[in-house]
Order: structure tokens, then C-alpha cells, then sequence
């Protein structure tokens, strides 16, 4: 019991601090890019300052400068922008340790794609990461970063092979937790490995009196903009676990490409605003069909779906069985599976009334999804699953 409760107390305190530093994080990040599209050169400025913006907020105004590169002389107190970034991915990491590792079982492994054990699973989740970044970075270092679209397009198209691969070899909620942590692994080492080292080698050469090499500031300037157009897809992959229509369905690999694709397209709106042209309202019109576009394909069903005759009429008794048999162990007064104390979520599946009170909600994560039984551990067909859906189908008397 004393395990079950540690794990769970661990998970809340990560996941706390993993999204207030977040907040920190993102906030920050979509502040300054605002204020640099927004900055407007004037006559009157000092000797190499790009340009300004007056700012009003809390009662007080602001005029905020930026230096091209760096001032003549270096102030005497700067403050950096990294530990919110540092705070988000340390948490991050912490907490996919504490839910996806440590109960790889349940949250990582599906067995209806690749029968790997929780160490085969932690381990290609571990390797996966490091080795999406060190591409990544190895393309960015190459030059290829240089040419903007071409290098969008091939991300894009690498983040969704990724998706399609690990889609057929974890689970689907684990799926999508391994392509967001390595979206959010590569907006961290760009701050990490390149804009703060570059922002200090810009320090040092002020302090040594010399002129600070510009290249500098325009490589952080590229990885900075990166993670503005990464930093909205991240954050649904990041939520998508409490929405198994999303990660447990056939197309779920097609969901998430189409939120790679939406989530930069709605950034450019806010961007080109921020920068005073003329506003792309089109955008909302692509964002609303995509989102048309994932509400039919979370609709389609889990991958394994039955089609066809059943084999046993949907009759709530068939129905009331399959319950009992596949996830009354853990959703009972007193579960009987390793580890769990409790009911998750305090959802009781063990007789008729609490089968009928959370009959949406057993389609929503068992026939219409195939979230439950996570990692399908009590091997639930795909014949079971049809027969609870056209259960919840049939009228009621």
C-alpha cells in the first residue's frame, strides 16, 4: 500500500511543477516573441539598439529595448531566461519515470502491437529520445536549419514517422507521451546547448572588450523561433492522456500529424499580428477543418475493431461479463490487482448499477477506445469490445 501511495504522491507533486514551470516557461517564450515582432527602429535610439515598444501593464508603462547584438558595455544586472525551461524538462523527465517506466506494464507496453517487457519498453523510449535530439541537432549543425521551409517541411515529416513507428510499437498513450517528451527534449537542449552557451560567449566578449560575433545571436534567434512553433502541438500531446478518443483509436498516428500541422499554422496568425501585418485569418479556416478532420477520425474506432456479425448477442448480460472479467480487478470495492489500493479514479465496474451509471464511460475508454485495460493486460478481443459498443448503441427500454 505504502508503494502505491509514494507513486501517487510523487506523480502529483511532478506534475504540479512540471505545468507551473511550464506556465513559467511558455509564458515567457510567447511574451518575448511578441515583443521582438513588435519592435519598431526610430531615429532617436541609441547606437545599436534595433528597435522599441512601449508596453502598458499593472498601471505602469514600459519602454523596452533590443540591442542587434549586445550594448557597448555590459550592464551591471542581467536577468536569463532558463531555469523555467531546465524546471519543465527535469520535472517532465521525473514524472514519465514515475508513470510510464515504473508502470510500463500498464501506460507503455501494448502487447497487441510488440510483446516487449517494461525494460525492452523504458529502454527504447530512453534510446528514441537521445537519438531524435542528436538528428535534430545533427541537421541544425549541418546547415540545413538555414533553409526555412525545406527544413519545416522535413521535420514535420520526421516528427510524423516517428509518430507512425512508435504508435505500432508502444501504446498509444505512450505513443503520444514519447513524441511530445521529444518535442519537449529538443525545445529544452535548444535552450540548454545553444541560446544560453551563445548568450554567454556574447557576455564574455563585452567583458573582454571585443565585439560579439553576430552569427551568434541569429543561430539563437533560429532555434528560438523552433520552439515557438513546436511549444502549441507539444502542449496537446502533453494533455492527450486524459483523452483515450485521441490516443487509443486506429487513426491515432493521423491525429497527431494533423496536430503537428495545426499548431504552427495557428502560431503564424499570432506571429504575423504580433509583427503588425496584415492578419492570415485562412488560418482559422484550416484550424476548424482540421479540427473537423480529428473528430471523424477519433470516431473510427480502436485499430483491432470487429466488424461484421457477432458472435454473441449485445445483451447486457454478455455485456455485464465482459466487465466483470476484464476490469472489475481494478475497478472494484477492493481491487485485486498488483499495486492498486484503490479504484482508479474512484469508478466502481463491479455490478449492474455502477456498470449502468458508467456505461459512457466504459465506451468512451473500452469499445469506442481501446484505452482500457491499459496496455490491454487482461486481454480484452476485439470482439468483446464490439459487443460492449453495440451495446451502448441499442436502444434502451
Amino acid at each position: 500500500m505504502w508503494g502505491s501511495i509514494l507513486t501517487e504522491w510523487a506523480s502529483l507533486i511532478l506534475r504540479w511543477l512540471h505545468v507551473v514551470a511550464a506556465i513559467g516557461w511558455i509564458g515567457s517564450s510567447f511574451y518575448f516573441i511578441h515583443l521582438d515582432l513588435s519592435l519598431k527602429p526610430h531615429g532617436d535610439l541609441p547606437e545599436g539598439v534595433y528597435g522599441e515598444a512601449w508596453q502598458v501593464h499593472g498601471g505602469g508603462f514600459y519602454r523596452i529595448m533590443k540591442y542587434l547584438v549586445a550594448p557597448a558595455k555590459m550592464p551591471d544586472e542581467l536577468t536569463w531566461f532558463k531555469w523555467e525551461a531546465y524546471t519543465t524538462w527535469l520535472s517532465g523527465i521525473a514524472l514519465m519515470v514515475v508513470v510510464y517506466y515504473l508502470d510500463a506494464e500498464l501506460f507503455l507496453v501494448d502487447k497487441s502491437n510488440i510483446d516487449l517487457s517494461p525494460l525492452q519498453a523504458g529502454l527504447f523510449s530512453f534510446f528514441s529520445l537521445a537519438l531524435a535530439w542528436l538528428l535534430y541537432e545533427g541537421a541544425c549543425r549541418s546547415g540545413l536549419a538555414r533553409h526555412e521551409l525545406p527544413f519545416a517541411i522535413g521535420g514535420y515529416l520526421f516528427l510524423v514517422g516517428l509518430t507512425y513507428a512508435f504508435t505500432h510499437v508502444l501504446s498509444g498513450r505512450g505513443a503520444f507521451n514519447q513524441i511530445g517528451a521529444i518535442i519537449g527534449t529538443i525545445m529544452v537542449a535548444n535552450v540548454f546547448a545553444v541560446i544560453i552557451p551563445n548568450q554567454k560567449k556574447i557576455v564574455a566578449a563585452l567583458l573582454k572588450g571585443e565585439a560579439p560575433d553576430p552569427e551568434l545571436g541569429q543561430t539563437s534567434k533560429q532555434r528560438s523561433v523552433h520552439n515557438n512553433y513546436l511549444t502549441l502541438p507539444v502542449i496537446v500531446l502533453m494533455i492527450s492522456n486524459h483523452y483515450p478518443l485521441l490516443f487509443a483509436t486506429r487513426y491515432n498516428w493521423l491525429i497527431v500529424a494533423i496536430v503537428l500541422a495545426l499548431g504552427p499554422i495557428i502560431r503564424h496568425f499570432f506571429n504575423e499580428r504580433h509583427a503588425g501585418r496584415k492578419s492570415p485569418w485562412w488560418v482559422w479556416g484550416i484550424a476548424g477543418a482540421g479540427m473537423v478532420a480529428i473528430g471523424f477520425l477519433s470516431a473510427a474506432g480502436p485499430r483491432d475493431i470487429k466488424t461484421g456479425a457477432l458472435a454473441a448477442p449485445a445483451t447486457y448480460a454478455n455485456v455485464e461479463e465482459i466487465v466483470l472479467s476484464r476490469c472489475s480487478m481494478c475497478h472494484g470495492a477492493e481491487p485485486v490487482w498488483d499495486g492498486i489500493v484503490t479504484a482508479p479514479r474512484g469508478i466502481l465496474l463491479d455490478d449492474a448499477e455502477h456498470i449502468h451509471r458508467n456505461a459512457r464511460l466504459i465506451g468512451r475508454n473500452a469499445a469506442w477506445s481501446s484505452a482500457m485495460p491499459p496496455g490491454n493486460v487482461t486481454e480484452m478481443t476485439a470482439e468483446e469490445r464490439a459487443v460492449v459498443a453495440a451495446w451502448l448503441a441499442a436502444p434502451k427500454p
